[in-house]
C-alpha cells in the first residue's frame, strides 16, 4: 500500500466509500493531515468546502498492538476469528484498489495531465527566462582599469574622482561592468614604477594616469603590452616627450599664462615685482614660468624666483617673497607647490601678496585666482577618451587633446582679507566664485 500527502480530493458525494473506509482502518491516523490510498484521498461525509477530514468510525491498529482484544476463548475459536480478520482486510484491500484504478482512468489521469502539462510550460517559461538572462549577462561586456595619481592633492584628487564618476557613469549607460582602483604614487618615481608594473601584470584594458610624472612612468610600464594609456594633466604633453606615442594620448591642461598675468595688472595696475614660485621637478611649470617672464620683461616689471621641492621648502620660499615685498605671486599648474597651498594662503594674504595659479583647486586652498581649466571637466573628458580607447582602438586618436579654459575662479574669503575688488575680472571671462576648504 502506497500512502503519501497530497493537497487535493475528491468529494465524497461521487466517490463509494464502502471499501475505502474499510482499508482506512488499517492505515494510522496523522491528526490533521490528508492521505491517499493509491492516489485516492480517504474523506467522510458531505462535501462541505472545507478541507478538515473526518476520522472514519473505525479505529485504526497501533503498532504495538496488532490484534484487537478479545474475550477469553477456545484456541479454535480465536484461530476463525483471526482468518475472517485476515480476509476482511484482503477484500478491503482489493475493493480499494479496483476503485483506484477506475477512478485514475476516468477522471485523475485528465486533472494530473493537465496540472503535470502546465507545470512543465511554467518550468520551461522559466528556464528560458533564466537561460536569456544568463545570456545576457554573459555577453555584457566588463573592462579594468588602474586610476593612477602622481600624488595626493586637491588638484588631482579632483580630476580622478571625476574620471571615476563618467566611468560609473558610462557603465550604467551600455549596460557594462567597468571596474577601477584609484592609487597615489605619493610624487615617487619607485612607487609608480610599482603600481604600473602591478597593473600591467594584472592585465587591465587601460591605464589613466593623472599628472605628467605619472604618464612618463605609466608609458614606460606599459611599453610590451601596448595598453593604453590615457593621461589627464600634462600642461605640456611635447615638452614631457609625451607625443608621437601609438599607445598613448591623453588630456592638456595647458595654462593661459598671458590671461592670468593679464588679471594681476587689471587688479593692480601698480604691481613692480611679481614673485615666480614653483618646482624645478615640475615638467609641467617649465613652460608656463617660461611665458611668464617674456610677458614681464616686456612689460618691464621684475620678478622674484622661488622654487622649492618639498611642503618645507615651499614654506620657506613663500615667506622669503613675503620678506622681499613682492606684490603678487604666480604659480603655474605645479603639483608641488599646489600639495602645499593650505600652509601658505594664509600667511600671503595677511601681508597683502595675491597669489594667481594655473587650477582652481589652488583657489579652493585659498589662493587668490586663476583663468585655467576645470579639472572636473578634464577628469571626465578623460575618462570618455579612455573609454574611446579601450573600445574602439587607439587608431585614428590625437596625440593630446586640449581642454578648453575661459573660466576664472576666485576665492571670496581671500578677496575680502586683501581688499580686492575682483569685479574687474568680470568682462575677461565667467567668474566662478568658490570659498576655502580643505579638499
Amino acid at each position: 500500500m502506497m500512502v503519501r500527502v497530497a493537497s487535493g480530493h475528491f468529494p465524497a458525494g461521487n466517490v463509494n466509500l464502502g471499501g475505502i473506509a474499510e482499508a482506512f482502518a488499517f492505515v494510522p491516523w496523522k491528526g490533521q493531515e490528508r492521505f491517499f490510498i493509491s492516489g485516492i484521498t480517504c474523506m467522510a461525509g458531505k462535501d462541505t468546502g472545507k478541507e478538515t477530514p473526518r476520522r472514519l468510525p473505525y479505529p485504526p491498529l497501533s503498532r504495538q498492538d496488532s490484534r484487537p482484544h478479545l474475550p477469553p476463548k477456545s484456541k479454535r475459536m480465536e484461530n476463525d476469528v483471526m482468518k475472517m480478520k485476515n480476509l476482511k482486510k484482503l477484500m478491503a484491500l482489493g475493493l480499494a484498489a479496483a476503485l483506484s484504478l477506475s477512478l485514475i482512468g476516468c477522471s485523475g489521469g485528465t486533472s494530473s495531465s493537465d496540472d503535470t502539462a502546465t507545470e512543465a510550460a511554467e518550468d520551461a517559461d522559466s528556464a528560458s527566462e533564466a537561460e536569456t538572462a544568463d545570456t545576457a549577462s554573459g555577453d555584457a561586456a566588463e573592462y579594468n582599469i588602474a586610476i593612477v595619481k602622481q600624488m595626493d592633492h586637491a588638484s588631482l584628487d579632483e580630476i580622478a574622482n571625476a574620471v571615476a564618476a563618467e566611468l560609473d557613469a558610462i557603465a550604467a549607460e551600455n549596460n557594462e561592468t567597468i571596474n577601477y582602483e584609484i592609487y597615489s604614487g605619493q610624487n615617487d618615481q619607485t612607487t609608480l614604477k610599482q603600481l604600473g608594473d602591478q597593473a600591467i601584470a594584472d592585465g587591465v584594458d587601460a591605464i589613466i594616469p593623472v599628472a605628467t610624472l605619472a604618464a612618463q612612468v605609466m608609458t614606460v610600464c606599459a611599453e610590451d603590452t601596448q595598453t593604453p594609456v590615457v593621461y589627464a594633466a600634462i600642461s605640456d604633453p611635447e615638452a614631457a616627450e609625451m607625443t608621437g606615442i601609438d599607445n598613448v594620448t591623453g588630456t592638456s591642461d595647458a595654462l593661459n599664462t598671458e590671461l592670468i598675468l593679464d588679471m594681476m595688472l587689471a587688479a593692480d595696475p601698480e604691481v613692480q615685482n611679481v614673485g615666480l614660485l614653483y618646482s624645478l621637478s615640475e615638467t609641467n611649470s617649465a613652460k608656463p614660468i617660461a611665458d611668464a617672464k617674456a610677458y614681464l620683461d616686456e612689460k618691464g616689471i621684475s620678478y622674484t624666483e622661488q622654487t622649492a621641492n618639498t611642503n618645507d621648502e615651499v614654506i620657506s620660499a613663500a615667506s622669503i617673497l613675503i620678506a622681499d615685498g613682492v606684490d603678487a605671486i604666480f604659480t603655474p599648474t605645479d603639483n608641488v607647490i599646489m600639495a602645499a597651498e593650505l600652509a601658505i594662503y594664509q600667511d600671503l594674504a595677511e601681508a597683502g601678496i595675491p597669489h594667481y595659479t594655473g587650477a582652481d583647486s589652488f583657489v579652493r586652498n585659498g589662493a587668490f585666482a586663476t583663468c585655467g581649466v576645470n579639472y572636473t571637466t578634464l577628469g571626465t573628458d578623460t575618462a570618455d577618451l579612455a573609454y574611446t580607447a579601450i573600445t574602439e582602438g587607439m587608431d585614428g586618436l590625437d596625440d593630446y587633446y586640449l581642454s578648453d579654459g575661459g573660466i576664472i575662479t576666485v576665492n571670496t574669503e581671500t578677496a575680502e582679507t586683501l581688499g580686492i575688488d575682483y569685479s574687474v575680472f568680470s568682462d575677461m571671462g565667467e567668474v566662478v566664485e568658490v570659498q576655502t576648504t580643505e579638499e
